[in-house]
């Protein structure tokens, strides 16, 4: 590789030469040369953020050299300068669930902007737009050969409607594509064919320029792609839909936090194992909206797989990102995965010239820093309703047995005989394994581990316990690719591990159904049942309304719980069961060594596999080929669609914007303890006839064996709005002992909070949400923030808030606020009684302090100070306009 650096005459613009093909790139150190600064101490994560301030700096867009010179002082002030700057990502990515309410709101902007007097061709994607349909296949059929296909003809049957409006989207919107379903799930397939690293387009000029690969997605898991030095995280999908319109998101030049990775891994454990202790650390630490920067010499010795395992937890640890600067590893992995050598050569030498590489010196600055030798790391689960709670695997089975006691409140329960079956149910039995999610499916390493666990269980004549409902989803189809080419498949076969399809699955709580007569044990005993993924995500309510306790494990123990299927038994001492002779077969005797994994993997995980699976992805198969689309440049709402709805959110909309509204005498819809999730605001999964939405379909002739899910229904804003605050496990401190979704109503009876919303709404009633900490962690969701808004909830207060909700809040017109001082809803000792006022929003600005007045049911009035989490200043506007969608419109209206 040969490569020669030229100069341009813009401030910052030089040339690079690589293998006699000439790019234009945006030079950090030409921004040191030009006098702007000092750059070289810079973490690579936010070198990349300083570049696209750069390149957008040039395009004549509103960025300000004092904007640039606020990263050399970051950097000189120890990785603090939190200046508010204008970021543009390359492009967008999207899964179904959170993508077609996207598209739907794009559709419903085409026909607001005509009624505003401007062309629906104004609302189009500026920039490069991936929609991969992932999150909608469900595990049906299981544990047999016909699982695969039975299951994908189930996914056409319910979703036909929500895939035409897809491909309608695909031909109505310019820079928009639809990865197929069965192909795989969005972050692995952004990791192992969609990202460059280095991304490339041409200018207005015609010359071709080089930057880093950025993107938003409207999934929180968007962070995988950070393993390989993608700048990537969730947002919501308002703010997304807002930054393909060329809206930019604003943001604060965020702090980045080192953690140093030293040692190696140590024989039998695994990725899982790290990133499992690497939540527990860094959430202990505090990141939330900050960047998360890993370096260490312990990198050399951590492969991309791995690195993407730990990038994609991030919003289990709470941070914006988890990045790992580009080195050799990068290069490897590009060029393993069937990247163009043109393209792998232009990344290292784009890497090496601007300051990107990690190298022996990279010594860059951070916020803060820890460390941990992955020496140290041991097997290890996380649970059972947070991803957090780290159980090293020695521990797990007495853990459990405190979780009986500490968190479910009861001793095992009434042990209940299985009708028809030979065993009885108790609490601690998993019913559920599932290798599930692209956390893990991504790294072969433990895929093949997995494999081999079931290859010598099955050779000991080992099989899973009959209460078990085991699965295999990987990530995308050249899994299925090496674990053939290794022979494993089979043997996963054998032991009820067989392929049930290419998506999310069990890890979004599309688990499917158990055994009916094992939910009538379980619910006759009132037991504890369990389960066991390969996911990042266990919150209470998520993975089956059956199953109170979830534990996050590597692919390698899901197999080895499916074995043992009880919680009760502790895995590293005693037996999983018996061989064929009648012997006790414990973990260790089954358990595959390193060299075992690494030389099959090194032999079956190829380039040729990526370029063959690759090939046609975007084509789809036969079902997908014969979906029929009809549409032109605007949607043909079906008005008797169940599924796509146009929204209201435009319908009626004023040419000018409004004023922020003070919140006057407003009744308390729910009051919300600690980590209240996205998931408990805006449940993905099943749901039952009695719900309002249940309730909603069956009004409209909708068979229950046909509801599917929240999350296939989010393009139908009457469902969504009515599954808001819906989650079997949510609790609503107004009631006493009382789980889902209630609330009292204005006449104090306990209603459905959708029942409860609409009786309010009538009487022209404000509503706010009180909440504690980490309110709205979890999925980047955006039905969370438009149910709330939609329900007519003004205002949500909290004692703090996950980044990706918060923003979604404003981004839909709510107002959040945080608790000041020493205020908690406990402190104030809230019922729900009180009425609220709000005063100062007419004329706020960011961050500002404002008196709230609460009236106690008795008449005492307490004026207490929130914090108005209006963190900027676009953000004011976008609430002035009743949301940043609403911005964005009349900002193009008016264009027009």
């Amino acid at each position: 590789m040969t490569v020669v650096v030229g100069h341009d005459t813009a401030k910052t613009r030089r040339t690079l030469d690589v293998n006699g093909k000439k790019f234009s790139y945006y030079s950090i150190q030409a921004a040191t040369d030009a006098g702007l600064g000092d750059f070289t101490k810079l973490p690579a994560a936010l070198k990349v953020v300083l570049e696209n301030i750069l390149r957008f700096e040039d395009g004549g867009f509103s960025v300000s050299t004092d904007d640039i010179k606020a990263f050399s002082e970051w950097a000189d002030k120890g990785g603090q300068n939190p200046r508010e700057i204008a970021y543009r990502p390359a492009r967008v990515l999207m899964q179904d669930f959170t993508g077609v309410p996207a598209v739907v709101d794009l559709a419903a902007m085409r026909d607001g902007i005509k009624s505003l007097g401007g062309s629906a061709s104004k609302i189009n994607p500026l920039v490069p737009v991936d929609l991969v349909i992932d999150h909608s296949v469900m595990i049906d059929e299981f544990g047999n050969p016909r699982a695969f296909q039975m299951n994908v003809d189930r996914e056409y049957e319910r979703n036909m409607e929500r895939y035409q409006f897809l491909k309608w989207g695909q031909t109505a919107f310019e820079n928009f594509r639809v990865v197929p379903p069965g192909t795989g799930i969005c972050h692995q397939v952004n990791v192992e064919y969609l990202a460059q690293t280095v991304w490339t387009d041409k200018d207005q000029n015609g010359e071709e320029v080089a930057y880093p690969d950025t993107l938003v997605g409207t999934d929180s898991h968007t962070t995988m792609v950070n393993g390989l030095a993608v700048l990537g995280w969730g947002v919501g999908g308002i703010e997304a839909e807002a930054a393909m319109l060329g809206q930019p998101i604003s943001m604060l030049i965020p702090e980045v936090v080192g953690f140093k990775l030293t040692g190696s891994m140590l024989e039998g454990t695994t990725a899982t194992d790290l990133v499992l202790k690497v939540v527990e650390m860094l959430r202990a630490h505090g990141v939330v909206g900050k960047f998360v920067e890993f370096y260490g010499d312990g990198l050399d010795r951590l492969p991309l797989a791995d690195r993407s395992t730990i990038a994609n937890m991030a919003p289990e640890y709470g941070a914006t990102c988890g990045f790992f600067p580009i080195d050799g590893e990068t290069i490897r992995y590009l060029k393993q995965t069937g990247r163009d050598e043109e393209r792998c050569d232009l990344v290292e030498a784009y890497a090496k010239e601007n300051g990107f590489w990690r190298g022996d010196d990279y010594a860059p600055v951070y916020s803060s820093t820890l460390s941990l030798d992955m020496g140290e790391i041991v097997p290890a689960i996380s649970g059972p309703k947070r991803p957090q709670d780290y159980v090293a695997l020695t521990a797990a089975k007495s853990a459990f047995a405190g979780e009986m006691t500490d968190t479910f409140k009861r001793e095992q329960g009434k042990e209940v005989a299985v009708s028809g079956e030979d065993y009885t149910m108790s609490s601690g039995k998993v019913v559920i394994a599932s290798i599930t999610s692209c956390t893990n499916t991504s790294n072969p390493y433990v895929m093949i581990g997995a494999g081999l666990v079931a290859r010598k269980a099955r050779a000991l004549g080992l099989n899973r316990k009959p209460w078990v409902k085991t699965s295999l989803a990987p990530g995308s189809q050249v899994v299925t690719e090496y674990l053939e080419a290794a022979g494993l498949q089979e043997d996963l076969d054998a032991i009820g591990f067989n392929l049930v399809g290419y998506g999310c699955t069990t890890c979004i709580g599309n688990s499917g159904p158990i055994q009916s007569e094992l939910s009538d044990a379980i619910a006759e005993g009132d037991l504890v049942a369990t389960a066991v993924l390969s996911g990042n995500r266990n919150f209470e309510g998520r993975i089956s309304p059956d199953v109170r306790a979830n534990y996050l494990a590597s692919p390698p123990l899901v197999v080895a719980y499916a074995l043992a299927g009880d919680m009760n038994i502790d895995l590293t001492t005693e037996p999983l069961g018996t061989d064929k002779d009648g012997n006790d077969v414990y973990l260790k005797d089954i358990w595959p060594t390193n060299e075992e994994i690494s030389d099959l993997v090194e032999q079956t995980v190829t380039r040729e596999a990526f370029l063959k699976k690759y090939a046609d992805v975007f084509k789809g198969d036969e079902k997908w080929q014969a979906v029929e689309v009809s549409g032109g440049e605007t949607y043909d709402w079906p008005a008797g669609s169940t599924y796509i709805q146009n929204p209201p959110y435009f319908q009626g909309m004023a040419a000018e914007k409004g004023t922020i509204k003070n919140v006057t005498d407003a009744k308390v819809l729910a009051i919300l303890g600690d980590m209240v999730t996205t998931d408990h605001i805006s449940p993905a999964g099943g749901f039952a006839q009695s719900t309002p939405a249940g309730q909603f379909l069956l009004d409209r002739q909708v068979a229950p064996r046909e509801f599917n899910s929240y999350g296939s229904r989010r393009g139908n804003h009457q469902i969504m709005m009515r599954g808001t605050f819906a989650n079997i496990r949510i609790k609503n401190e107004m009631l006493d002992g009382v789980e889902g979704g209630y609330t009292k109503g204005p006449d104090g009876a306990q209603a459905s909070i959708y029942d409860a919303a609409m009786a309010y709404q009538d009487a022209g009633t404000q509503l706010v949400i009180f909440a504690g900490e980490q309110y709205g962690a979890g999925s980047s969701r955006d039905w969370a923030a438009k149910g709330t808004a939609l329900l007519g909830v003004k205002a949500v207060i909290a004692q703090s808030f996950e980044r990706i909700h918060r923003s979604n809040l404003v981004g839909m017109g709510v107002v959040p606020f945080e608790f000041t001082g020493d205020d908690s809803r406990a402190s104030l000792s809230l019922t729900g009684e009180e009425t609220v006022s709000i005063t100062g929003l007419d004329s706020v600005s960011p961050l500002q302090e404002l008196p709230c007045d609460i009236t106690y049911a008795d008449g005492t009035v307490k004026t207490i100070t929130l914090k108005c989490r209006i963190d900027t200043a676009p953000e004011i506007e976008y609430i002035e306009n009743g949301g940043v969608l609403h911005y964005v419109l009349r900002n193009l209206a008016k264009e027009a």
